[in-house]
């Protein structure tokens, strides 16, 4: 392996999301196992505009796989949209003479990634960590599968209280643009609709569900939505339509909300992010850069961030029909 790097930097950016612990894991053990340093930068772009920094040893992330958030800490930064912060930024890294830079983090921290990259000549590799699963590339971002397990297991404690009371439930998950978390957790706890912003199938066919429901001697109803489901203008606007219309119904909502980003990562999500930080360290050694490691197939890809930022994941047809099915 070529080795013309010898210092890396790591830093997550954005949401927080589980296994990205498992992630800096990964991209420090690699760097020691390659004799490269590595720098952990504090809340993402802010920390390198600030100077802010830690040199991580493979011990330094012992006992880290296996916890939820980033011990790097995560923030958006409004300096690093500016010209004069990105020069900053280069700045620190040309003194702490760090080479390349491993972003974790989604498309936010991709596209300033790749403009930091553009202007200054700094390698950057990036590592998709976001519970959305919404990231074209990949077919799974870190945190995604430990958050459908953490809203399953709510929606199966929900179904309870529904099933005791007669209730329908409305519970909104995470998904400002996307619908993976509802599509996915809906089908895996059996929920009787399912809205995503990319299905806008309106008030009727929502009304029409549930009364097909109550015909076929449904007591109780789960519904689950996205956050940027289009259907009403919010959860609660929706519960209190199906109560005008259907007032048999005592209609409830449920807002998962940051629960969805917290906990232990699954095992899925540690092995995920333990794949992808050894890859993100041996990529920049083999001299590729402004790149998003991902996942196909069970095989770890690349793809140029420049595609990444402008293209989109498409929710799986197949599982809305089958969703559909499985209402009846």
């Amino acid at each position: 392996m070529a080795q013309k790097i010898k210092k890396i930097g790591v830093m997550t950016s954005g949401g927080d999301a589980p296994g990205m612990n498992a992630a800096i894991r990964a991209v420090v053990r690699a760097c020691a196992y390659y004799d490269v340093i590595c720098l952990g930068f504090y809340r993402g772009y802010q920390g390198i505009i600030e100077n802010d920094f830690i040199e991580l040893q493979p011990r330094s992330v012992k006992n880290i796989i296996n916890k939820g958030g980033t011990i790097l800490k995560s923030a958006r930064s409004g300096d690093f949209r500016t010209v004069e912060g990105r020069k900053k930024a280069y700045e620190n890294l040309k003194e702490n003479e760090v080479d390349a830079m491993v972003l974790i983090g989604g498309d936010g921290t991709f596209t300033g990634g790749l403009i930091f990259s553009n202007e200054f000549d700094i390698p950057v590799v990036g590592i998709p960590g976001t519970i959305d699963n919404d990231i074209c590339g990949t077919q799974f971002t870190i945190g995604y599968d430990t958050a459908l397990n953490t809203v399953v297991e709510a929606v199966d404690k929900i179904r309870d209280t529904a099933s005791s009371h007669n209730r329908l439930f409305f519970v909104e998950v995470m998904g400002r643009d996307a619908g993976f978390i509802a599509l996915n957790s809906g089908v895996g706890a059996g929920a009787e609709e399912i809205l995503i912003p990319e299905e806008d199938n309106g008030l009727d066919k929502l009304l029409e569900s549930l009364k097909r429901s109550k015909r076929s001697g449904k007591s109780s109803s789960i519904v689950v939505v996205a956050e940027g489901d289009k259907t009403g203008k919010s959860v609660f606007d929706l519960a209190d339509y199906v109560k005008q219309h259907m007032p048999e119904y005592n209609s409830r909502v449920t807002v998962l909300g940051h629960l969805q980003r917290g906990g232990s990562p699954s095992c899925f999500d540690r092995v995920l992010a333990s794949r992808l930080g050894v890859k993100a360290v041996e990529f920049l050694l083999d001299g590729q850069r402004d790149i998003m490691v991902g996942i196909e197939n069970h095989e770890i890809i690349s793809t140029e961030i420049s595609t990444i930022t402008k293209g989109k994941h498409d929710i799986s047809r197949e599982l809305l029909r089958i969703a559909d099915i499985l209402s009846i």
